[in-house]
């Protein structure tokens, strides 16, 4: 066995002195340096240890590692403060000798806020180092919602039923104008159902689509439905639908609850028990195939007699109805369509486009059809709605939603921004009120003057549990006058108290 002489000795025994006088010292230094020193004595630590990564890539990963260590610690103090703000109002509200339902504050708050914060820096994390393009990066929520406030939007806005049998994601619903009045849904499963709004009971399964179906559209007067897919056409199919007896209202409220993150705990990633005696339309009887990219969207123009699709293709598509043959192609996006809609009594189409512009198309003239851009975002326009008058609400990636005059496309007469991307907006006819779905899961209510009425509830029991993606309103339905529908593979149905929420505001 080597022998190491003495001269190694004494140079063996004087680096395990000098390294108890470097580790001395190192401690001595942490305790008193600042975050900038810290960091640099990491990396001389992580530089003296032997690994085969190059010198590059070492360094950028003991910064990530930092700013991790430094969101926490952010995430830490805030939650502190948060408690004591919390504590602080439950001494007042016990002085004054009043109670808060929901439970204890100080434990329901910081749990979810715990729980959104690790959703937080992990979508925070993809956006800037994966360098991810999907619309779900966006996603980044940001400030906690009142509890007061949420708490009476729950006795406003209730969860009424819920709509389960596709077995993936619903993109797109909408509520028939016509008798009998029913809800549709499209879904990525490549099919569109047809459903009883007060028993939930899946009465038509359309199944003629060899793609996602993303949207689904009523005829204003006659049983026929428009659904636009990623197999690259629209079709129109017919139905007969019998409605279900009614059956008694069963009261599926739940307590007020704080809200719970349900990125890791989901029981809809589980096949969904479809209903197997749901009948079934195959064939179309009309098919729009114009397109060289996915259909995104379509709607009908007023009369029913021309319909419109918009596509990746960068257009949109104006159709007779009767012959199926393209009638105008309305180009000029820079990139991809993301929504269509129509105007309820004139001849008016808006799109919507990922190049953060929508434009209004103008068919009332048959011999001028002019076009009007407008530019107020700075992310995809992911739908413009019109309201009954001269108005159009836009929402976008941006996290905003922003209302226009049509008659001054300058600049928006409102604009509500909120911590979350917005989907496919609805509008109420009445009483002009503005249904927000967000990525974040959370569905708000704000009038047209953007002020926030509602948030509708959301919790380990009730609500949608992924991307909530549409939403449309049935004001004249006395059970649900509102749906949602999102990736979580269900629609909601929800019962709004619009005059309380209005008193309310």
């Amino acid at each position: 066995m080597p022998v190491e002489s003495g001269s190694g000795g004494v140079s063996a025994a004087g680096r395990q002195a000098k390294q108890k006088r470097k580790s001395h010292s190192l401690s001595i230094r942490r305790t008193n340096s600042t975050e900038q020193d810290r960091v640099g004595m990491q990396r001389d630590l992580l530089e003296g240890q032997e690994s085969k990564l190059p010198s590059s890539i070492r360094s950028n990963l003991l910064d990530l590692f930092g700013q991790i260590e430094r969101e926490f610690e952010n995430l830490y103090i805030e939650n502190l403060e948060l408690r004591r703000e919390i504590d602080t109002l439950n001494e007042r509200l016990a002085a004054d000798g009043q109670t808060v339902d929901g439970g204890d504050l100080s434990k329901g708050p910081l749990k979810a806020k715990a729980s959104h914060s690790t959703s937080q820096l992990s979508q925070k994390l993809k956006t800037t180092y994966k360098a991810s393009t999907s619309k779900r990066s966006h996603s980044f929520p940001g400030k906690i919602v009142s509890s007061f406030k949420a708490t009476t939007s729950r006795a406003l806005c209730q969860l009424a039923k819920e709509y389960v049998g596709h077995r993936d994601g619903i993109w797109d619903l909408s509520v028939s104008r016509a008798a009998p009045v029913i809800l549709g849904t499209a879904s990525a499963d490549h099919n569109a159902m047809l459903w009883s709004i007060e028993t939930g009971k899946c009465l038509l399964k359309y199944v003629g689509h060899a793609g996602s179906v993303n949207s689904i559209k009523f005829h204003p007067t006659e049983q026929m439905a428009l659904t636009a897919s990623g197999d690259q056409t629209a079709h129109i199919w017919r139905f007969v639908v019998q409605l279900p007896a009614p059956q008694p209202v069963a009261d599926i409220s739940v307590p007020c609850e704080d809200d719970v993150d349900f990125s890791d705990k989901d029981d809809a990633d589980g096949e969904p028990e479809g209903p197997s005696e749901c009948p079934s339309v195959r064939v179309a009887s009309t098919v729009l195939k114009s397109h060289q990219g996915v259909v995104i969207a379509a709607d009908w123009l007023v009369g029913g007699k021309q319909a419109v699709t918009a596509s990746w293709d960068r257009a949109a598509n104006l159709y007779d109805v009767e012959t199926s043959e393209l009638v105008h192609s309305l180009t000029g996006h820079d990139q991809e369509l993301t929504h269509c809609c129509t105007h309820p009594t004139q001849r008016l189409v808006v799109t919507s486009s990922r190049d953060t512009t929508f434009r209004l198309w103008d068919f009332r003239d048959p011999s001028i059809h002019s076009v009007n851009v407008f530019q107020g975002h700075t992310d995809t326009v992911t739908s413009a709605v019109f309201t009954v008058g001269d108005n159009v609400v836009s929402g976008s990636d941006d996290r905003t939603v922003k209302v226009w005059d049509l008659k001054n496309m300058r600049s928006p007469i409102a604009t509500i921004r909120t911590d979350s991307a917005v989907n496919r907006i609805s509008v109420s006819v009445s009483q002009r009120i503005i249904a927000l779905p967000h990525d974040n899961r959370q569905v708000r209510l704000f009038d047209m003057a953007g002020v926030r009425l509602a948030r509708l509830p959301r919790s380990n029991r009730q609500g949608h549990r992924r991307m909530v993606c549409c939403s449309a309103w049935s004001e004249e339905n006395p059970y649900c006058n509102l749906f949602t529908c999102g990736f979580d593979r269900q629609a909601i149905g929800w019962n709004i108290n619009v005059p309380a929420l209005l008193q309310e505001k």
